[in-house]
């Protein structure tokens, strides 16, 4: 899963996003309101946390953004005010969740898989499925029913990916900065190649026709 991580004080960014990586997420992370919202809508991240007082666009006005153009993406809000006031104004801004700084580390994690869960289907050990495609996020596991699937890492994100946006359209641009990453110097193609390896590794179990091909647009891991 990936989230994204927006903070303008470095030295807690990069603490946050130490903390997530150790947990084995793929963590984004921006000092400013501006690459915050760009890199929000591109839509390839499974949650968003933002301090709300940010240069150049402040996370308040991000959330607004983002929820008038109909993004779903659980919010988590960091802040150092705590008054009930702006707890209630992030809140009704359309986030998700409000966590005062300084907070502990371990109530950060509770949080966000909390919020994770939320996102769909994802269990307390934090499992996703869909019909009898099962993820294990933590320890990027996948099986069809009982049946492990042999998978590289790369094929196992993207198969995550499918699974959280199940019967959703991602473009390939989306799988590619999700899975690549904005500053990777691979081409665009991979994506074409990879959906075919993991049509091969699914292709065994009848599963390979779940990845449907939506001319000009991209994938949808749906059953027909």
């Amino acid at each position: 899963m990936r989230i994204l991580v927006v903070e303008d004080e470095k030295t807690l960014r990069e603490a946050v996003t130490d903390v997530l990586s150790e947990e084995n997420y793929l963590v984004d992370g921006v000092g400013t309101g501006d690459e915050g919202l760009y890199l929000a809508e591109q839509g390839i991240h499974d949650l968003l946390i933002l301090d709300i007082m940010l240069p150049e666009l402040n996370g308040l006005e991000i959330v607004k953004r983002l929820r008038n153009k109909g993004d779903s993406t659980p919010i988590l809000l960091l802040t150092a005010k705590d008054s009930l006031e702006d707890k209630v104004t992030g809140l009704n801004s359309g986030a998700d969740d409000y966590l005062v700084k300084p907070f502990a580390v371990p109530e950060l994690l509770a949080r966000v898989k909390a919020l994770l869960r939320r996102r769909g289907n994802v269990g307390q050990e934090g499992e996703i499925a869909y019909h009898d495609i099962v993820i294990n996020s933590k320890l990027k596991q996948a099986s069809v029913g009982e049946q492990p699937l042999d998978l590289t890492l790369k094929e196992f994100e993207l198969l995550e990916f499918f699974v959280l946006n199940s019967e959703q359209i991602l473009t390939r641009e989306q799988i590619f900065d999700r899975i690549w990453g904005f500053e990777s110097e691979t081409t665009g193609g991979i994506v074409d190649l990879y959906v075919h390896y993991l049509r091969k590794k699914l292709a065994p179990y009848g599963k390979d026709t779940l990845i449907n091909t939506v001319r000009g647009a991209g994938f949808m891991l749906k059953e027909k």
